[in-house]
């Protein structure tokens, strides 16, 4: 099966690598070359990390490698593609001219998937002269190791396109969960609302970042603690989603001012090396000394916060 996939970031990049992994020709699309270059360091990277740890062969890494084209031209990319993945910015306005674009492109029988993680699939799905070819595929980060994927159903998809969008999750050895489109659906809604939470508690001094972190670790089995993948995800993600649910559902999502004011300082996370942790290399290395501040609460000891 020939995949295209729109975007060569951190989302787009996986889908591509994941695609190309379980044996299907990659077109990797995105505006910007040097982006493009990345985003095939980065596969190249994350498959050499699973030839160290003996989970990859040298011979899959090349073959997945040879499977995955690059290029800017969207006609090149799509004009064959069996499914076309977007994985854009998360702008409805961005999403929906990506869907036109790709549809006067695209084989009559092409399916058209979105990888956002909250927009309305069916509004993205409702410029396209075929919405019922629409679907979102929501992947979760990093891609290559995350083991669901979200099928989100908009109000004009098609039995076909959803059974496609199932069988082809399952078809990167994924979990595939469908859900309708709703605000946040499934993930995303209960997701940032713990993380919206475990933002509130370190402002109203409750807990450290890494103590808030370390409890649902060991505590719940959560493999990441929620300010923690708050960074990872990027904070500027986070807040974009809150004001999405908050439009959408309600006060409950109301973001706490601690992110809004990480976001204009341009703290968002791992990718900018500071949100609500320091980054270095990938790695947290400190907490945020503002974040430390907030967290003090009402101790005013010459101790500092009693997490340093």
């Amino acid at each position: 099966m020939r995949i295209c996939v729109l975007g060569a970031g951190t989302m787009g990049h996986g889908i591509a690598q994941v695609s190309a992994m379980a044996g299907h020709d990659v077109a990797m699309r995105d505006i910007d070359e040097d982006v493009l270059a990345d985003g095939l360091d980065a596969i190249a990277d994350n498959l050499q990390g699973g030839v160290d740890r003996d989970k990859v062969t040298p011979d899959e890494k090349e073959a997945t490698l040879d499977r995955i084209a690059t290029t800017t031209d969207l006609d090149a990319a799509a004009a064959d593609a069996d499914l076309v993945v977007e994985a854009v910015p998360e702008s409805m306005d961005l999403k929906q001219s990506t869907f036109e674009d790709v549809e006067a492109v695209v084989d009559d029988d092409a399916i058209v998937a979105s990888n956002t993680s909250s927009l309305s699939v069916t509004e993205i799905a409702s410029v396209l002269d075929d919405p019922s070819r629409a679907v979102g595929l929501h992947f979760f980060n990093p891609v290559h190791i995350m083991g669901l994927v979200e099928v989100v159903v908009p109000e004009q998809a098609s039995e076909r396109t959803v059974r496609f969008a199932t069988d082809f999750a399952e078809d990167l050895d994924k979990e595939a969960v469908v859900v309708r489109d709703s605000a946040g659906f499934a993930t995303s809604r209960l997701g940032v609302t713990l993380g919206v939470e475990a933002m509130r508690m370190v402002e109203e001094g409750v807990a450290s970042p890494r103590d808030i972190d370390t409890a649902m670790e060991l505590g719940y089995n959560h493999p990441m603690g929620p300010i923690e993948l708050g960074d990872v995800v990027g904070l500027d993600v986070r807040l974009d989603i809150l004001e999405h649910l908050r439009e959408e559902l309600g006060e409950r999502f109301k973001p706490p001012q601690s992110l809004r004011r990480k976001v204009r300082a341009g703290k968002l996370g791992k990718k900018t090396g500071e949100g609500f942790y320091v980054w270095e290399d990938g790695e947290i290395v400190g907490v945020s000394e503002d974040a430390a501040a907030v967290g003090q609460g009402d101790r005013d000891d010459e101790e500092g916060p009693i997490w340093e």
